[in-house]
């Protein structure tokens, strides 16, 4: 009898544990259930809201759109900022039902995913609107190029455009603390091997090419001032 007991003794156990922590689960389960619903109803609501509000507008004129079709995906910026919206909704669930099965680490995991999403959410808007500020400025350096009569304008403006969104790219990757400094140190390297290389090609072999440049730049100049 005593040799069954010590059998019987650590299955019943092990019962009582799996019985405690049965209702848990189920509990578990039916947050991440009711979470997942909560999350796709936010996602639909977030989407149509921006939608509503031109928002696909904006990140189409920002070139934001055409970037992410060329990358191969079908979805715009707005369903991506529908996806990451849903993400956070779901991460939530998932904090709140491992929290209550005393998942500690799993919890402590997906909280510091759950606070990079709000960043994501913020690089991307700082992104768009700089891009599209960008685009705005390009265009506008361009058209005032070609009224005063400047060649190249197009090659000018689009100079213009882009050292804009490489800032603005650089700010957003400062906001995600993504290897910010390593990135700025790197582009301001870049940078300056850039001017270097200008510098020496305009001392040493381009002169009459940088002649000739300005000379396109500045015809009504020239012509005044003969």
């Amino acid at each position: 009898m005593g040799n069954l007991d010590v059998v019987i003794e650590p299955v019943r156990a092990f019962l009582v544990q799996i019985g405690a922590y049965l209702p848990r689960l189920a509990v578990a389960i039916v947050v991440l259930i009711v979470g997942w619903l909560i999350a796709k109803a936010i996602r639909f609501a977030a989407v149509k809201a921006l939608r509503a509000l031109n928002f696909h507008v904006l990140t189409e004129r920002a070139g934001i759109d055409g970037f992410l079709q060329q990358g191969g995906t079908e979805r715009d910026t707005t369903a991506l900022f529908g996806a990451v919206i849903y993400w956070v909704v779901v991460l939530i669930a998932l904090i709140i039902a491992f929290n209550g099965l005393g998942l500690t680490q799993v919890t402590d995991l997906l909280t510091r995913v759950l606070l990079f999403l709000p960043k994501l959410l913020v690089g991307l808007l700082v992104l768009i609107f700089g891009s599209y500020f960008g685009r705005f400025v390009g265009n506008a350096v361009q058209t005032y190029l070609r009224n005063i009569g400047i060649s190249d304008a197009e090659l000018l403006g689009r100079v213009a455009q882009y050292a804009i969104v490489v800032f603005v790219v650089l700010i957003a990757v400062d906001h995600l603390d993504i290897g910010g400094d390593l990135v700025q140190q790197t582009f301001l390297i870049l940078l300056g091997g850039v001017v270097l290389a200008l510098a020496l090609a305009f001392g040493l072999g381009g002169r009459d090419w940088a002649a000739g440049l300005l000379a396109r730049w500045f015809p009504k100049r020239e012509r005044n001032d003969r």
